[in-house]
């Protein structure tokens, strides 16, 4: 089964979980600002798709940051940063068979349906 890590109040969430249900994929969801985030499996994200990949530069919360906040959120360090502000977290997370997507782009729509 995938686990969906997303915000209810984001539209691009919304649309993956839409299309989640009308293409008939079992998930469960996890809305990440009410339930949190460990942060081993916020360790293992990025172990698996870099920490980069997990940050989500373009959001209000990360232009909200001080400037030794934004440094320390290269490499694991964006781990502790991502269970402190879990909206910088890009989105949705997809956790499926030890493996993570992030975002809801084509690619990742591919990897799902090839479950």
């Amino acid at each position: 089964m995938i686990r969906v890590n997303g915000l209810k109040s984001c539209d691009t969430c919304k649309k993956a979980l839409k299309w989640l249900a009308a293409e008939g994929i079992a998930y469960t969801y996890r809305d990440v600002r009410a339930d949190g985030i460990p942060l081993g499996e916020i360790k293992a994200w990025g172990a698996k798709v870099g920490f980069e990949k997990l940050v989500n530069k373009a959001s209000t919360t990360w232009r909200g940051l001080s400037e030794d906040e934004k440094a320390v959120a290269v490499g694991p360090g964006a781990a502790q940063l991502l269970v402190d502000h879990p909206t910088l977290l890009k989105r949705p997370v997809f956790e499926l068979e030890g493996d993570v997507l992030i975002g809801f782009k084509p690619e990742t729509q591919s990897a799902l349906k090839a479950l």
